[in-house]
């Protein structure tokens, strides 16, 4: 297991290979162009995600993106000369993207006996999120497991401040050496043990906590 959280870094993955398929197979694919539609061209976050994707592959180019938003836009344009309201539906890749982080914590649960010394042994930190979605799940099943899963989180996390106010440490005039690798690392450790990486997980949390509504808890 690699540094940061290994959800999180599933995660990422699974929305980039996502995004990638979609881009290089789907672009003209009319179940997905319907999908397009209905979300208005997807959350704001996949839809600026999946162009600068489109821009940085030269194998690809804006040319498909450019296609589907050209017919979202001309959508939008015939509801306001007919004065008729535009619904906008959720982004499909922000479902696609929440049930690939279910799948994933219940995999871990249910792998938990096998993979809790793994990471016990690793670097890895579970994000807080992912940390708490996945201690509900193994308290389910086994709460002296769940109760293992916190007293190693809890040393993993100590560890991390332990890094990162050697870093800050490092930052005092008296100080002799510079930051290490490792020190600096820290800081972008620290805030995604606290908050994680942003996903169409992470997106669809923070929208869902201004409605008041999480549907995982």
């Amino acid at each position: 297991m690699n540094e940061g959280c290994p959800v999180c870094r599933i995660l990422r993955s699974y929305e980039e290979s996502q995004i990638d398929t979609i881009l290089y197979e789907h672009v003209n694919d009319p179940e997905v162009r319907k999908k397009f539609q209905e979300s208005l061209g997807l959350c704001t976050y996949h839809a600026w995600k999946t162009l600068k994707k489109a821009y940085s592959e030269p194998l690809l180019g804006p040319l498909g993106v450019a296609i589907i938003y050209e017919s979202i836009l001309s959508r939008y344009i015939t509801s306001l000369e007919e004065r008729k309201p535009l619904d906008e539906g959720e982004c499909f890749l922000c479902d696609l993207v929440q049930q690939k982080e279910k799948d994933t914590v219940e995999a871990f649960a249910e792998r938990i006996e096998e993979l809790l010394p793994e990471y016990e042994k690793s670097s890895s930190i579970l994000c807080k999120r992912h940390y708490e979605m996945l201690l509900r799940e193994v308290g389910q099943r086994d709460p002296e497991t769940a109760d293992r899963l916190r007293k190693i989180q809890i040393e993993k996390l100590k560890g991390l401040q332990k890094r990162i106010n050697s870093f800050i440490n490092k930052f005092d005039y008296r100080a002799e050496k510079e930051p290490t690798k490792e020190e600096a690392s820290s800081l972008p450790l620290t805030v995604e043990a606290l908050k994680g990486l942003e996903t169409g997980a992470t997106i669809r949390e923070h929208q869902e906590k201004k409605r008041g509504f999480l549907p995982w808890r």
